[in-house]
């Protein structure tokens, strides 16, 4: 069965692969806090059906804990070592089954294997306090070795670490119209992508929620993210296959035979 991979907006992800359907970073909601979902309707029911779920890191929308709730009943979801402790409305959702990863760690899906990876990125739920968890990129390796960078900043060492993959899905934006520390804008992302020269890679982590009352505010860093990814990556890794897809939309990237 070719892999498939579905875009639901912002770092969320369906990944169908080997028979096995995993989701990254659910977030389902029309706002978050401050934020409001500017494009794209919220994700279908069927969105939530997923054999396991992929946390990065524990900022609030990637690691949001009324979507996960939405899952069925024996989900497994990927944690980051220390989540339960740092985020304690995780624990009180017994009907998933939870699993802490950290950088090195693997874990067998159906017949797939998930490997965490090292991000360069803040890994507390806060901006204050200890650094008790670890921020998470994954390697799905299955028909394909699929990388889902959650959110990362580039570091030395990032083609070492993820290693050879067949699909990159990279954030190249953010919900603001600044990125901080440990994130990858277009620009980045294109180095990224040169680095670790992927077949196939999609945008993801732009253009879906937006800090409400900045509408006026340099929307260009709202909606121009996708398409300056495209556009760069077209000039560095014109070997890459790069998909923009829009939200729900669905794309059977080429992978190594």
């Amino acid at each position: 069965m070719p892999v498939e991979v579905t875009w639901w907006g912002h770092a969320t992800c369906t990944v169908e692969d080997s028979g096995t359907r995993l989701l990254t970073d659910p977030l389902f909601a029309r706002r978050l806090a401050h934020l409001r979902r500017r494009r794209g309707a919220p994700p279908p029911p069927e969105a939530a059906v997923a054999d396991v779920a992929l946390v990065s890191h524990l900022h609030a929308d990637h690691l949001h804990v009324p979507s996960l709730a939405r899952l069925a009943p024996g989900t497994r979801v990927l944690v980051p070592r220390g989540s339960p402790r740092a985020v304690p409305g995780l624990r009180r959702l017994g009907h998933l089954r939870l699993t802490e990863m950290a950088p090195g760690d693997r874990t067998q899906v159906g017949d797939l294997v998930v490997r965490a990876v090292y991000a360069r990125h803040d890994g507390r739920r806060l901006p204050v306090g200890p650094h008790r968890s670890p921020a998470l990129g994954y390697v799905i390796e299955g028909e394909a070795r699929t990388y889902f960078a959650g959110d990362t900043g580039l570091f030395e060492a990032m083609a070492e670490e993820v290693g050879p993959v067949d699909v990159a899905l990279l954030p190249v934006g953010g919900w603001g119209p600044y990125l901080g520390e440990g994130h990858l804008d277009a620009g980045r992302a294109t180095e990224a992508l040169a680095r670790l020269l992927p077949r196939s890679a999609v945008p993801v982590h732009y253009g879906t929620y937006w800090p409400i009352g900045l509408d006026g505010v340099r929307p260009h860093e709202f909606h121009s993210p996708g398409d300056e990814f495209f556009r760069l990556a077209a000039e560095r890794a014109p070997e890459v296959a790069v998909h923009r897809l829009t939200h729900g939309e669905s794309v059977r990237p080429e992978v190594a035979r």
